[in-house]
């Protein structure tokens, strides 16, 4: 995962500044950097998961006052014993480590400074305090007249702070990507919906007016002829707004399942019929388990929007008279249902894309006179198969066309039945 990459960073990061100095009683490490609203926060720890790695009100004012001033600092206490975890005790004294008291165990905030600015803070868990390479001192003093090992931690820290600078880079340009991501998400969804809604509403519009035009006598067969028009408008329409609701849904993880057993045959016949007036004119071949009780715990309106979509998808990008099929069979503790046609098919490399939000294929023109698709209607497929633990995706069909598999889990009553 690469938005995770810069966290294992961090985190491996701190436990090689444990590793590096525990000779010298640096017993745990965490990283603290400002967040997008400045907030000064744990990003990493050596041992503890972030979120279980709990600053007391001291160690946030000394880590502010750090962050701020760039200086060394340190909570000391004397009664801490080595079984204590990293969240000190809150009756802690500051002090400034100008004073080098030594002590039994303390906590030490060190900047991280990429020159004279200050990107993170450093929280040392100490066992002692006997080094002087764990007090702050000016780095031209330091080197002018430092022993070895005071020179060899500031190095290292350095070092330490160089990857750190570069994690946090890292995870800004990711922060970047995802912001533009979203802005062309909008976009798309702005210019999707604004076209995908105008062209029913036109239609509508359109076949409403005529029929209030008062200097004209519609016959009932015209007058017929416009309120279909309106219906099947109208109906794509509540489609439309169904699956913009419905990839909302999705993405927030609030979309659930409401299972319970149905009949698969059923399910697909109440489908077709469904779609009758959609579907005229094209031969549709059915081959469906003979037996009309097979159950599978789903979600009916869910499946049903599964299978509206992919033949939809199927009758708009393919010729009037195409034939269309629709298969389901039952392989182990799955059943599978697939839709295949005849049309011109896509590219390889869209196969797996054409499961994205809002992306349409290159040369996707619809040939049966049907307008443009939101580039939706897969895509809400998808995540309402997965939401039933099922898997949906696209084949090239022999000869010529597409197939869409879905593979949905039986329904427990049917596993123990087989």
């Amino acid at each position: 995962n690469q938005e995770a990459e810069p966290e294992r960073q961090l985190h491996t990061i701190a436990q090689a500044v444990v590793a590096v100095l525990s000779s010298w009683g640096v017993e745990d490490c965490a990283i603290l950097q400002p967040d997008t609203a400045g907030t000064l926060d744990i990003q990493a720890g050596a041992y503890q998961p972030v979120e279980q790695i709990i600053l007391s009100s001291d160690e946030k004012a000394t880590a502010a006052w750090v962050m701020a001033h760039g200086r060394t600092m340190g909570l000391y206490d004397n009664a801490l014993s080595p079984s204590m975890s990293t969240r000190f005790m809150q009756s802690v004294v500051v002090h400034s480590t100008a004073t080098r008291r030594a002590v039994g165990r303390s906590l030490r905030f060190i900047p991280l400074k990429v020159g004279e600015k200050v990107v993170g803070v450093l929280r040392l868990r100490v066992e002692n305090d006997a080094h002087a390479l764990l007090h702050e001192e000016r780095r031209e003093e330091e080197h002018a007249h430092s022993d070895a090992p005071t020179s060899f931690f500031w190095t290292f820290l350095d070092q330490v702070t160089a990857l750190i600078e570069r994690a946090r880079l890292q995870r800004e340009n990711l922060r970047i990507e995802v912001l533009q991501r979203t802005d062309a998400l909008r976009a798309a969804l702005l210019s999707s919906v604004s076209h995908d809604l105008r062209t029913p509403l036109t239609s509508i519009k359109a076949s409403a007016s005529s029929l209030l035009q008062k200097d004209i006598e519609w016959d009932e067969e015209a007058r017929r002829g416009f309120a279909k028009s309106i219906e099947s408008e109208a109906d794509r329409l509540n489609r439309l707004v169904g699956n913009l609701l419905d990839m909302s849904r999705i993405e927030e993880g609030a979309l659930k399942p409401d299972k319970d057993e149905y009949s698969l045959t059923a399910l697909i016949h109440d489908v077709l019929g469904r779609l009758q007036t959609l579907l005229e004119g094209r031969v549709v071949l059915t081959h469906l388990p003979s037996d009309d009780l097979l159950l599978i715990d789903l979600d009916y309106l869910q499946i049903d929007q599964v299978l509206t979509n992919i033949i939809e998808n199927a009758v708009r990008y393919t010729p009037a008279r195409s034939p269309i099929e629709v298969s389901a069979h039952v392989e182990g503790e799955q059943v599978g249902i697939s839709v295949a046609d005849r049309g011109p098919g896509i590219p390889i490399a869209d196969l797996e894309r054409v499961f994205d939000k809002f992306y349409r294929v290159l040369n996707g023109t619809p040939l049966a006179g049907y307008p443009m698709g939101s580039g939706l209607g897969l895509a809400v497929c998808k995540g309402l198969v997965e939401a039933h633990g099922g898997r949906i995706w696209a084949e090239l069909h022999e000869g010529g066309g597409l197939i869409v598999f879905v593979v949905l889990p039986l329904s427990v009553t049917e596993r123990i039945v087989s």
